[in-house]
């Protein structure tokens, strides 16, 4: 089945860490630019930061500068985002996606996302 399967996530006090893994299944991760959004209850979704197929790109959104970093591992076909000093403001659904990465990211129509993972940030 082609899917990308999501771990990580859970609940982290303010100023806290969490790291979340993105890994493919049935096709190759490497070929494509991966991306993790979130979403919220009652906002829309938003792009959090993306990582270019070849490691070469990488796009961080302003609020997650500085604390977040993604990468890959193209050998064991995961993409990670790790999250470091956690803000309640940070609690949301994520997900990871093929996505086109530059300046900016977006989601590839008819790409793949992954089940979702909640992140809570709460004291």
């Amino acid at each position: 089945q082609v899917q990308l399967v999501q771990s990580g996530g859970g609940l982290v006090e303010p100023g806290g860490s969490l790291r979340l893994s993105c890994a493919a299944s049935g096709f190759t991760l490497g070929a494509y630019s991966i991306g993790w959004f979130r979403q919220a209850p009652g906002k829309e979704r938003e792009g959090v930061s993306c990582i270019g197929s070849s490691d070469t790109a990488t796009y961080y959104a302003d609020f997650v500068k500085g604390r977040f970093t993604i990468s890959r591992d193209n050998v064991k076909n995961t993409v990670t985002l790790q999250m470091n000093s956690l803000k309640p403001d940070d609690t949301a659904v994520y997900y990871c996606a093929t996505v086109y990465c530059g300046h900016g990211m977006a989601a590839m129509q008819l790409g793949y996302w992954g089940q979702g993972t909640q992140v809570t940030v709460s004291s």
